[in-house]
């Protein structure tokens, strides 16, 4: 179902974010996203910085996360093709620190330090957020395969969704032993 009609109005601002997984004939799989943005109008006033034409994009940037199924981060490379500001690109080798840590549950806020506010980029940080999210969509397929979930052990997407929750019918489907719901509720097929 599309969004309402809204009133008339005009575009002023375009931000496009594109994230793909791929999975790499050595068994490791390639995270790669790109955040373009684009104005409606000519940008003026960027002090040291040439005007840019309506169209033309004020961001640029791409990240490739190389990972193994257990989401440990083998390289990161970051580029900034086009910043607004002549020096945007400085920044990119700080992601190179990226190498050797883990996507989990939080991790973007455990990266603050390291690649967060004056050590990175605003828009590389919110672009790793989304890089994250298709690494486990990516993975999630071969990891179910290889790992099935055992009684007592707390499902990653537990409590992650509505559809999750200790009341959800899908919580009783998948994990009974996690529900909390009504008791009478007909016992549903298991998801195997």
């Amino acid at each position: 179902m599309p969004l309402p009609r809204p009133v008339a109005r005009k575009l002023h601002h375009n931000r496009i974010i594109d994230c793909r997984g791929y999975k790499r004939d050595d068994g490791l799989w390639d995270i790669e996203g790109r955040l373009t943005d684009t104005k409606a109008h000519t940008w003026y006033d960027r002090v040291g910085s040439p005007d840019l034409p309506a169209g033309y994009p004020a961001h640029d940037m791409s990240i490739r996360l190389t990972i193994d199924i257990d989401m440990n981060i083998k390289e990161c490379v970051s580029v900034t093709d086009i910043g607004p500001y002549r020096l945007c690109g400085n920044i990119t080798p700080n992601f190179e620190k990226l190498k050797g840590m883990r996507i989990t549950r939080g991790w973007t806020r455990a990266l603050k330090d390291i690649i967060g506010n004056a050590h990175g980029c605003t828009h590389q940080w919110e672009l790793l957020g989304r890089i994250a999210a298709v690494a486990y969509q990516t993975t999630n397929s071969t990891r179910q395969k290889t790992r099935q979930h055992k009684t007592g052990e707390m499902p990653r997407t537990f409590n992650t969704c509505h559809m999750y929750t200790p009341e959800s019918d899908e919580t009783l489907r998948r994990w009974p032993e996690l529900y909390t719901g009504p008791k009478q509720r007909e016992t549903l097929p298991k998801v195997s």
